[in-house]
């Protein structure tokens, strides 16, 4: 069983989320933030965090020969 909530785990998944979109052409920003220790959890915690909204990307990368649409409302 993999835990992605220790530091290496929470690395490895980062790298696994980062590698995922940016192969898909998407700019994706993943931060690790040490939560300290969870009772709960009886252990420390590693959160893994991104500007993503609801899973999916904020913006797409632009090639170099790539014209982006720009959008004029009427």
């Amino acid at each position: 069983m993999k835990d992605w909530c220790n530091t290496d785990g929470a690395q490895r998944l980062r790298e696994k989320i980062a590698e995922y979109w940016s192969e898909r052409g998407y700019e994706v920003e993943v931060d690790l933030v040490d939560a300290g220790f969870v009772a709960a959890m009886r252990s420390a915690r590693t959160d893994v965090r991104s500007n993503m909204v609801n899973g999916m990307p904020r913006r797409r990368v632009v090639q170099a020969n790539e014209v982006r649409a720009e959008y004029r409302p009427d």
